[in-house]
């Protein structure tokens, strides 16, 4: 099994919406005792491998930046069979901060990584978790920004401290979904958490 995180490499993004992925496989190796994060110079990213059960899992987050994911991702998933085994948590402007799904085989819905992956492993079979980053109002309706530089900075941006409190409840439960699939498949995680 093998899941990836992504976001952009450095200080200075570690803590942005664009790096939500990371965040939560992060904290899902954390929770599980997974190994020390280690550089992997030839798969372009930090390593850590741990066992669900009987599960072995393979985790990796791209040290490239989003829109170069799929070349470190290729280096782990070397073909279209082992794609069906992997899980991709990434940060989605479609949904709203706090919400998060389960997908398989879908389109990028524009997320520049997202179509890293998919080109760099030539199909689209592989498990997503979406996790929703934009901000919406009381009745649920997206508040988005328009433009691509307003979106450039929204992403790239930090979270607000209100912010924050919300996305530490939505890691948790993201981190119990991955778990989930590990253990019991796609299927039963979106049963259990769309």
């Amino acid at each position: 099994m093998y899941i990836v995180g992504l976001g952009n490499p450095g200080k200075e993004y570690e803590k942005s919406r664009h790096n939500v992925g990371r965040m939560v496989v992060e904290a899902f190796c954390k929770k599980n005792d997974f190994s020390e994060w280690q550089e992997n110079k030839k798969m372009l990213g930090l390593v850590s491998v741990g066992k669900i059960g009987k599960t072995k899992v393979e985790v990796l987050l791209p040290e490239t930046f989003m829109n170069k994911s799929g070349t470190s991702v290729k280096k782990l998933v070397t073909s279209k069979k082992k794609a069906q085994d992997l899980v991709v948590v990434y940060d989605d402007m479609d949904m709203a901060l706090g919400k998060m799904k389960v997908v398989f085989n879908r389109g990028s819905g524009g997320h520049k990584g997202i179509e890293s992956v998919s080109r760099a492993l030539t199909t689209k079979e592989f498990t997503r978790l979406r996790m929703g980053i934009s901000p919406s109002t009381p009745t649920g309706k997206l508040r988005k920004p328009k433009g691509e530089e307003k979106v450039v900075n929204f992403v790239i941006g930090n979270f607000s401290k209100k912010e924050e409190e919300v996305l530490k409840k939505t890691i948790k439960k993201a981190v119990e979904a991955l778990e989930v699939i590990v253990m019991e498949g796609r299927v039963s995680a979106m049963n259990g958490f769309n």
